[in-house]
């Protein structure tokens, strides 16, 4: 993906990754106009981050973020129950659980777009319940676990730093989110829809989720459609932020 000649972002589209990663498509890294890299991949902590996805602790208890499941009144688990998610068309994916059975169909829309001190990527996706069933959508605190852990949906996680600072709590509904990391860049998070909720991490590890079961499962009737739009602007700040507005809008000699 590129903003004029600046690459800004690539699309990962068939990761062969260890099934207990929850193999998916993927943008990393994504960068600032200044080069800055704003995502992470197959970290050290948890290697089943990966750049920008999106990801879901659990689809009618199959697992499609990666690592250990979250069982109620038994905590972390390793389990055989991974799903894969692949795309069968520039634009349509299909999430597969372990033995191959579909269990979403999946419509989805990725463009970047030069924006006010940055890029901002728009991110479109829709997810639909096979006819003959009801999905349910959970995450770890629907399964139990205390302290704002209804992560699942749009997932960023960001790579190591010093410093990150997010402009509204963890569990916030606000309209948007910024994440300020060391001082070298922002991206600010717009889309949230329904009881979504901001799930954000700005210690042990940097990383911003819109969460779509934050606190109760949610629920999709056969063949209905979960529907999300989200946007990110990429900035640079600082001097990284002139340096970028330098080798974009270069001065001409008279």
């Amino acid at each position: 993906m590129k903003i004029g000649d600046t690459e800004v972002a690539t699309y990962v589209a068939d990761p062969q990754l260890d099934i207990r990663l929850a193999p998916r498509p993927y943008l990393h890294p994504v960068r600032t106009l200044g080069g800055t890299v704003v995502t992470d991949e197959l970290c050290f902590d948890h290697p089943w981050h990966l750049g920008a996805s999106v990801t879901l602790a659990d689809v009618n208890g199959w697992n499609f973020w990666g690592g250990r499941t979250y069982v109620r009144d038994r905590g972390y688990t390793w389990l055989d129950d991974h799903g894969t998610i692949r795309h069968e068309s520039p634009e349509r994916l299909r999430w597969r659980d372990g033995n191959g059975r579909t269990v979403l169909t999946e419509q989805r829309h990725i463009t970047a777009a030069p924006a006010a001190g940055g890029w901002e990527l728009s991110f479109r996706y829709a997810l639909t319940a096979p006819p003959g069933r009801p999905v349910t959508i959970g995450s770890p605190a629907t399964n139990g676990r205390t302290g704002g852990a209804g992560y699942g949906g749009l997932f960023w996680r960001c790579p190591p730093a010093g410093k990150a600072v997010s402009s509204v709590e963890h569990g916030s509904d606000a309209p948007e989110l910024t994440l300020t990391v060391d001082d070298r860049y922002s991206l600010t998070f717009r889309g949230l829809a329904g009881d979504d909720r901001w799930f954000v991490r700005t210690d042990g590890y940097v990383g911003v989720c819109a969460a779509l079961a934050w606190e109760k499962p949610l629920v999709l009737p056969p063949g209905d459609t979960l529907s999300r739009s989200l946007t990110v602007l990429v900035q640079d700040v600082g001097g990284a932020a002139q340096a970028a507005t330098s080798s974009t809008n270069p001065v001409m000699p008279e």
